[in-house]
């Protein structure tokens, strides 16, 4: 009596190996970032993750909806910063720091979906306005409780130019003040690590003048 042939056992096709859909959104990002949202093609996302068409048009209906789909997952992705811990014992000290840390994580983090979306704003309006808004959302509220809490220990009163509502005001001046050059340099070329060089200095020079223009709102 002839013994029934098992059925082969071999390696998983590439549709069902792993995690397909972050196969797919990790090939995507990387050659989104890479070489923009209109050179990329489906066929060599397919080719990268590795997932066939038909898989990837199973998960996402066409380029556009994997390109917000990977804007998506990077606004989800990106640092918080509750429970942060600014070094040193000054205010200047602490903006420094979690200045720094906040600059920091938008080159790793952020930078290059922003060029990204910024490249495609006319077709994502929406998706470059929710990096953007994402990033500062994350940081405002760290900038705020810091200011916030230095305004309680150093003045008399916690209505200080960094007390009550006004603090989240200010956090988003201070972030504006950190951010938009580092990202308006970034678009005109120059590099991570010529930005992350010049970071200390820069740093120093912006809560200087930050500080400055809040100094006349102390009390006395």
């Amino acid at each position: 009596m002839m013994k029934k042939k098992s059925p082969k056992r071999g390696r998983p096709t590439k549709d069902l190996a792993g995690d397909v859909q972050t196969r797919i959104l990790d090939a995507a990002e990387h050659l989104f970032l890479q070489r923009g949202y209109r050179s990329a093609s489906i066929d060599e996302i397919s080719e990268m993750a590795p997932a066939s068409k038909p898989t990837i048009y199973a998960h996402f209906p066409g380029k556009e909806a994997l390109f917000a789909a990977v804007v998506s997952r990077k606004i989800n992705g990106l640092t918080r910063f509750e429970g942060f811990t600014p070094e040193g014992r000054t205010i200047q000290d602490k903006l420094m720091s979690l200045g720094s840390t906040i600059v920091e994580n938008f080159i790793e983090e952020s930078l290059g979906m922003v060029r990204a979306t910024i490249a495609e704003a006319d077709r994502f309006p929406e998706l470059s306005r929710n990096v953007g808004d994402a990033g500062r959302d994350r940081s405002v509220k760290a900038v705020s409780r810091l200011l916030s809490e230095a305004t309680q220990k150093l003045a008399r009163t916690p209505r200080g130019p960094f007390g009550d509502k006004r603090s989240l005001a200010t956090a988003q001046i201070f972030l504006d003040l950190i951010l938009l050059p580092m990202l308006f340099r970034s678009l005109l070329g120059e590099t991570p690590k010529d930005l992350k060089k010049e970071l200390p200095t820069f740093m120093r020079e912006r809560v200087g003048f930050f500080l400055a223009a809040c100094e006349a709102d102390w009390p006395h």
